[in-house]
């Protein structure tokens, strides 16, 4: 099996009672060769992998970045020109192999390689992927893992001390040997300006529901290059508009008296939370509940394995770990209009006047999109009679991780005919009034990125017509005010400053309308 399906067949107004994933054989169909790993077939790779001497992959994610460790597991997509001359019956099934990543950090010159894996499904041999120019992935461009950012805490528990009594008087939080009242961080990047760099500008915010909006004036500017987490150092600070070159000389300016401080309100009074506030409207009923979609009888489309069928529309699908939604093979009336239409990469660009807002670019395939695609909840992000899909990813862990109900499918009205006419007589009457109702079926996934949360549509209409549409939610990304901040931003809150940015959405569809 490649994805386990969790099926709701229900009539309108019934509870959700989600079932356990329920598996079954990948239908022998062309879309088998683009369904994900098993995890199966993930063990088998990361097995394989350990058993070769000449990697030295330590077997767990250890406790040392100075190691070498398998960081990602995912399908090596075949190529287009070996899956049309299969999927079109007169070329041999391409190999089902895996496209593996290795962070070397036990050597000399440590870098990040990127292999492919297989055959499958056991698999006996690797090789390594060179790009151009033969030049190596610098280790310091590595995305960072669980490991880096639980020594990133530690090492900013130790280096903080120093603004421990500052932080108390202005906040009421502080990062050093805390229990409740404790700040937290959201990193930016890119991590350096320049190659080789790992240095990321971190944002202290109060550890609280909706911590993104509640940053507390202080960002640190943390050099995290060396494998030796005991000589990560903070470049710069920036408190409230000023920068300092040390934890020391900002204490030491508080403590002369020499400091504005900033002092964000009281966080028992939430305004970031995420409880429903407010009401429906006054002229409205707001005890009963909202519209809903349903199936009076029934399901029309079919799940088999990764092969979708919906009216005249038969693709694969799959959940990329490093980027997510990925369709294959799509067909209309048994016509490939597309061999791909896929997400590839998020974008966002910031603009403000501290530090961290100036430098935040964000890339989000860099925090593995795919495997933040966390629970959808039925009734909220998908209906209740939807299909939900689990994934399984080998991503920054030891062993394949199940990500529950990461997908959902459910065919939905649209609220617009798809055609209708009515066809006046032009004499008070009418000859013949026609009309179609408007239906849909519906992809979705989600990818939460730290503050925002996007969700990812892919739409399969009964004419033929294919929509990707993405909706973003979650939080803003958000930076302490100061007035000069106003150039970038806009207030939101007595310290919150919004902060002008730009989405860069990027996919790949690769059509193959009438003829490749």
């Amino acid at each position: 099996p490649r994805l386990g399906v969790q099926s709701l067949a229900l009539p309108c107004g019934a509870a959700a009672v989600v079932a356990g994933p329920t598996a079954g054989p990948a239908p022998e169909l062309g879309a088998s060769i683009f369904a994900d790993l098993s995890p199966a077939e993930l063990r088998a790779v990361r097995s394989f992998l350990l058993s070769r001497p000449e990697l030295g992959l330590v077997a767990g994610r250890g406790d040392s970045l100075a190691s070498n460790s398998l960081f990602l597991v995912e399908l090596q997509v075949p190529r287009k020109s070996q899956a049309r001359q299969f999927l079109d019956g007169g070329g041999p099934r391409p190999p089902r192999l895996a496209r593996a990543i290795i962070f070397f950090g036990e050597q000399a010159q440590p870098n990040v390689t990127e292999f492919v894996v297989g055959p499958l499904p056991r698999p006996s041999s690797y090789r390594a992927v060179s790009y151009k120019g033969g030049r190596p992935i610098p280790f310091a461009a590595r995305p960072v893992t669980l490991l880096e950012y639980e020594l990133m805490h530690r090492r900013l528990q130790e280096l903080t001390a120093p603004l421990d009594r500052l932080l108390r008087d202005s906040t009421g939080y502080w990062y050093h040997n805390c229990s409740r009242r404790c700040l937290t961080f959201s990193d930016v990047a890119p991590r350096g300006l320049g190659p080789g760099e790992r240095r990321s500008w971190l944002i202290l915010q109060r550890s609280v529901e909706g911590h993104f909006l509640h940053p507390v004036g202080l960002e640190l500017l943390l050099d995290h290059r060396s494998r030796d987490p005991r000589r990560w150092a903070l470049r710069q600070l920036w408190y409230n508009g000023q920068y300092f070159a040390s934890a020391p000389e900002l204490a030491g300016r508080y403590e002369r008296g020499e400091l504005a401080l900033a002092r964000p309100p009281s966080p028992e009074l939430l305004f970031s939370t995420y409880a429903p506030r407010g009401r429906f409207g006054t002229g409205t009923r707001t005890d009963v509940h909202g519209a809903k979609v349903c199936e009076p009888q029934g399901r029309r489309y079919r799940l088999q394995g990764n092969l979708l069928e919906y009216g005249g529309w038969r693709l694969a699908l799959r959940l990329r770990s490093t980027a997510g939604l990925q369709l294959f093979d799509l067909r209309f009336n048994g016509e490939r209009l597309a061999h791909e239409l896929s997400v590839q990469e998020a974008v966002a660009f910031y603009g403000g006047h501290s530090p961290a807002a100036m430098q935040t670019k964000y890339i989000d395939a860099a925090w593995g999109m795919g495997t933040l695609a966390h629970e959808l909840a039925p009734g909220v992000d998908c209906p209740e009679t939807a299909t939900y899909l689990d994934a399984h990813h080998l991503y920054d862990a030891a062993g394949p991780v199940r990500y529950r109900r990461a997908l959902c499918l459910f065919e939905l009205p649209t609220g617009v005919p798809l055609r209708r006419h009515f066809d006046s007589d032009f004499r008070g009457g009418y000859r013949f009034y026609g009309g179609l109702e408007g239906q849909a079926l519906l992809l979705r996934t989600t990818a939460t990125v730290y503050n925002y949360d996007y969700l990812w549509d892919v739409l399969l209409y009964p004419n033929g017509v294919l929509e990707a549409k993405v909706h973003a939610t979650g939080y803003v990304h958000a930076t302490f005010y100061t007035p000069r901040g106003l150039h970038y931003g806009s207030r939101l809150h007595r310290d919150v400053l919004g902060n002008l940015h730009t989405h860069l959405l990027h996919y790949k569809v690769d059509l193959d309308v009438a003829g490749a």
